[in-house]
This record gives structure tokens, sequence and C-alpha cells, in this order.
């Protein structure tokens, strides 16, 4: 938990009633998004759905707010860091990451790549949460939203997300596992 990334995906809802908006990269058609915390490993611990038109930045709150499970007490206090891409960047958007108690790491596309060209010993951290929302896409039924009602399609992603948990918790390793789902 020490280590957490953020991030967005959208999908096509064709048939949603809630939280749908126009797609900007679909030609305007009706979508969603999932905006989506996870740990190191890739296992979620929160998640949002808006319409596809709502800007990563406007929801981190909410993702921050409704993380399901309680951050275990580590014996040794340690800082919580949050990796997020440049949609997240603004005093606004840093000041509710400080505010739930991260230190932020908001890094634009290809400035986490150079770091690791110059300091081959750091670890990438943001990809994680692009890799979650793969695995929430082998999930057919998450990959077009075709529930009408928010509640059907949260529970749905709430069930993947377990499922998701339940694997890399038996697996048993700390490492994500690329392909494993």
């Amino acid at each position: 938990w020490r280590w957490q990334s953020i991030d967005g995906a959208m999908m096509k809802a064709p048939l949603a009633q809630e939280s749908v908006g126009p797609n900007p990269t679909d030609g305007e058609k009706n979508g969603s998004k999932r905006h989506l915390l996870v740990d190191g490993r890739g296992v979620p611990l929160s998640l949002v759905v808006t319409g596809a038109n709502r800007h990563d930045v406007s929801q981190i709150e909410a993702v921050l707010d409704s993380i399901m499970v309680d951050r275990p007490n580590p014996p040794i206090r340690r800082h919580k860091h949050l990796c997020a891409d440049a949609g997240y960047t603004g005093a606004p958007a840093l000041k509710v990451i400080e505010e739930h108690g991260y230190i932020p790491h908001v890094k634009g596309r290809g400035q986490e790549a150079d770091e690791l060209k110059r300091d081959p010993e750091k670890k990438p951290r943001r990809w994680v949460v692009a890799v979650a929302h793969s695995w929430f896409n082998r999930f057919r039924k998450l990959l077009v939203r075709y529930e009408n009602l928010d509640r059907s399609f949260l529970a749905l992603n709430h069930l993947a997300a377990s499922i998701m948990a339940f694997r890399n918790i038996k697996s048993g390793e700390n490492n994500l596992r690329i392909g494993s789902y």
C-alpha cells in the first residue's frame, strides 16, 4: 500500500442512462469512464464510474474517498505515494492528494521513461494502473457497457475487482504478473 497509482479509462456505453456522457475520442457517442486506484501490485482499492466527458482531475477526490479497504497500520509509519499522469496536474489536485496523506508523483508522458534511462534502478510505478484497466477489459461484460443503471455496472466492476484481488492474493507473489488474467 505504500505505492499507489490512479488513472481513468473510457469505454463505450451505447445503452447507459446514468453516468454517461459524450466520449471525446469516439465521435461524441455515449461513453463512460472508470476511475481506478490500485496498489503497487495492481489490486484495485477504489473504483468510480462517471460519464466519459468528465476529466480525471475532477474525480480525484471521489476516487480517494471511496477506498474500499482500510489501510493496515504498519509498525513503522511510512509515507504513502500516489503516482498519476499529467491529467492530475494543478494546484487543486495536488492539494487533494496531500490532504489525503499522499506524496504526489505526477509525471507527464515520457517523463517517467526518461527517469528510468537516467537511473535504471528506479522501478516504474504508473503503468500498474494501466495493466489493471486491461485486466478489467478481459472481463468481456465490462468491455462495452450495456447496463442502463449505475448500480448494475458498478456491481459488475466490483465483482471483477474482487476476482482480481483474490487471484493476486492466491498467487502469493508480490510482483505484478502480466498476462495472468
